[in-house]
């Protein structure tokens, strides 16, 4: 494998055109996606880019760069959504997503003209997945898809949609027959067939739900937006849910996310994944034990097989006063922030417990071999 390659930008990212250049030359591509929405997007606009040249490409993802798939000298391979020493190119989605990175290294390739919206609703569905929908590729998005309002789900069935939707926590959220009660009580339709109207009081009864608790953060009235006005477009009802839909399936059944993200028929499985995902993390979220330290709130889920990186984002977003917010269990963890770069603290405390870690950007994840009090230990002294 290569140890040179095409410069980089200052966030030390390869330019698209760079990549491009790389790609046209390989002979084989290996794309090592990290198992996030953001990761399984850029993979599949690079597969799909990939596939209208003809060459023949390897699509994996991984939760750690450790446990990416490894190629020979061969191949070429490229780390996305994370950066990897192991890998020839890297679209880190660091200073922008992955997946706007990626849509540019196709429009490089010429696949943009030929797949044109579709991937476009990808790329953008995996800006949505990361949290940053800003930039050029919002603009592209307003001017080929029709923003309503209403919620980012990628279900017409508003209760289901607003059960499963991992964008916000709401007391109802997991349980469609709560959702369900819930919009019955605001004499809100619950068989799909919401008029304009409808949609706006929904999106401002799930604003309210969501963040206007006292004991929410501030935070939690940015981060409810991210489900509100949402593009209607790509191949479910909504962009945003799509995303939702996307980083569900990369961290819960990654075969069936390269799958949606290549384009193939395998919605009914996508959805499922996704349902199952929300009921787990909200769950978690509800019955976690946790604790308030100096710049940091953890959570502890009891379910030893909790969604650790959504439970993280959701607690963050709506449950934590801290800057930083871990949630760990025993084996597993990850980290959100503010806007502090989270890569050095989560490798120095797994290292501390002969584990691995890794962060792009405000996120990060971790695995170890001790109890999640160790962890927590652990990232409290890598903060201080």
């Amino acid at each position: 494998m290569s140890t040179t390659g095409p410069e980089r930008t200052d966030a030390g990212e390869h330019a698209a055109s760079d990549v491009a250049g790389r790609i046209r030359e390989a002979e084989f591509v290996r794309l090592a996606g990290a198992a996030t929405g953001d990761g399984l997007a850029a993979s599949g606009v690079l597969a799909r880019a990939l596939a209208a040249l003809g060459r023949p490409f390897q699509v994996s993802l991984a939760p750690l760069a450790a446990d990416a798939a490894r190629g020979t000298d061969a191949d070429m391979a490229v780390a996305v959504g994370r950066a990897d020493a192991a890998a020839d190119l890297h679209l880190p989605g660091t200073a922008r997503p992955a997946s706007e990175t990626a849509l540019a290294v196709a429009r490089e390739l010429g696949a943009v003209e030929e797949a044109g919206t579709t991937l476009l609703a990808l790329a953008f569905a995996g800006c949505h997945a990361d949290g940053r929908v800003d930039g050029d590729i919002a603009d592209r998005a307003a001017a080929e898809f029709d923003r309503r309002p209403g919620l980012a789900v990628p279900t017409a069935d508003p209760a289901d949609g607003l059960a499963h939707s991992t964008l916000v926590h709401l007391p109802v959220s997991g349980d469609r027959d709560a959702a369900a009660d819930l919009l019955a009580e605001h004499d809100l339709p619950t068989d799909g067939a919401l008029d304009e109207a409808d949609r706006r009081r929904l999106a401002s009864l799930v604003a309210i739900e969501a963040a206007g608790d006292d004991d929410v953060p501030p935070r939690g009235g940015e981060a409810v937006e991210r489900i509100c006005r949402p593009f209607a477009g790509g191949p479910v009802e909504t962009v945003g849910g799509y995303g939702d839909i996307l980083d569900a399936v990369a961290r819960e059944r990654p075969g069936t996310g390269i799958a949606l993200a290549l384009g193939q028929d395998v919605h009914a499985d996508a959805l499922a994944a996704w349902r199952e995902h929300a009921r787990r993390a909200h769950e978690a979220v509800r019955e976690a034990d946790t604790g308030r330290y100096d710049g940091l709130f953890v959570a502890r889920p009891p379910a030893p097989d909790a969604p650790v990186g959504t439970v993280a984002r959701l607690v963050h977003d709506y449950r934590s006063p801290e800057p930083v917010t871990l949630a760990a269990v025993d084996g597993t963890a990850a980290v959100v922030a503010d806007d502090r770069g989270l890569d050095s603290v989560v490798r120095t405390a797994a290292s501390r417990l002969d584990g691995t870690g890794e962060a792009t950007g405000t996120t990060g994840r971790a695995r170890y071999d001790a109890e999640a009090s160790a962890l927590v230990a652990a990232v409290r002294e890598a903060l201080a």
